[in-house]
């Protein structure tokens, strides 16, 4: 890591956000000798450092630790010449040019700004669920339903996602209790339809999980769960838990000078990873609503990166 008050004030391109997105448009922006800057932020790595196994990230027959994953990415892209601070940046100055980039007492300049800065699940917010995430709590179905083989699930939500998600789990799981605060869910009618006619789903009505049972060394054994409408405190056994609740995208220093949909993911134009600013870009979670895998991550990062070279090759800066 570089002290940030050793660095030049002007720079070709500035990386916000260090998971798969920044951590792979870094290495493609340093292989192209731009010396990136990568703001690490609070949360160095992404959601990745949260998640145990990886068995989905390809070149890993075995898997791989999440942490363990984002280090190796880190590390190749600053052998390769990008330079990693562990700073959040606080406030951008998209209307001028160079772009004024803000981190702690340090102000830079870019001429290009990629912005990886990703989603945050929602989360219950409870303090048995932070302690057991990654350990039987998960944010992400198509991460971690594999290793569910025969469990029985609580997934906690009632709209397009949570209904998504426990649709899938189906697949691996002996039966998967979707808990929903209201007495109908808020998913589309044809989703609703899949759930109510998925033998291996059931629904847990005007409930809510009051705490998540179990260890680290144990994993989950169950909940505890709360019915809304009467106060009554139940027990559920169960093998894990998947908060499906939704996202919030990282973008609250943008509002007001980026396009963004009604939630606050960034738009980006059809086909590339650009903004509504020129040479400002976007990759991963902080742009995809949809698919939110490590790997289109990555993809995405490597496409801001080859359009900020183009960009800059263009204008000649």
């Amino acid at each position: 890591m570089t002290d940030i008050s050793k660095l030049k004030t002007r720079h070709k391109v500035i990386i916000m956000g260090s998971g798969p997105a920044g951590l792979t448009a870094a290495l493609y922006t340093a292989r192209a000798n731009l010396e990136p800057i990568i703001f690490e932020g609070l949360e160095a790595g992404g959601q990745l450092t949260l998640t145990t196994d990886v068995e989905n990230y390809p070149g890993f027959p075995d898997g791989v630790m999440g942490p363990d994953l984002m280090n190796a990415m880190r590390a190749q892209a600053v052998k390769f010449g990008a330079v990693s601070i562990m700073e959040e940046i606080t406030s951008v100055d998209l209307t001028v040019r160079p772009f004024k980039v803000l981190a702690g007492d340090k102000e830079l300049e870019a001429d290009t700004f990629i912005i990886a800065s990703g989603a945050s699940a929602k989360m219950l917010g409870i303090d048995s669920e932070k302690e057991l995430l990654g350990y039987g709590v998960s944010t992400c179905a198509t991460c971690d339903g594999f290793f569910f083989k025969d469990k029985e699930l609580i997934v906690v939500g009632g709209g397009d996602s949570a209904v998504e998600e426990g649709i899938f789990l189906t697949k691996f799981a002996s039966k998967v209790n979707l808990v929903h605060r209201r007495d109908e869910l808020r998913a589309s009618k044809i989703l609703q339809d899949r759930a109510f006619a998925n033998e291996k789903m059931n629904f847990i009505w005007d409930s809510a999980v009051d705490e998540v049972l179990g260890d680290k060394e144990g994993g989950v054994s169950g909940v505890k769960l709360k019915n809304l409408k009467t106060g009554e405190i139940t027990e559920k056994e169960a093998q894990g838990v998947f908060v499906a609740i939704g996202h919030n995208p990282n973008t609250t220093l943008f509002k007001e000078q980026l396009d963004m949909d009604d939630v606050g993911y960034l738009i980006t134009k059809a086909g590339s990873t650009e903004t509504n600013v020129p040479g400002v870009f976007a990759a991963g979670d902080v742009q995809d609503n949809k698919y939110r895998q490590a790997i289109t991550a990555a993809g995405t990062g490597c496409m801001a990166a080859l359009d900020a070279e183009k960009f800059l090759e263009e204008h000649g800066e």
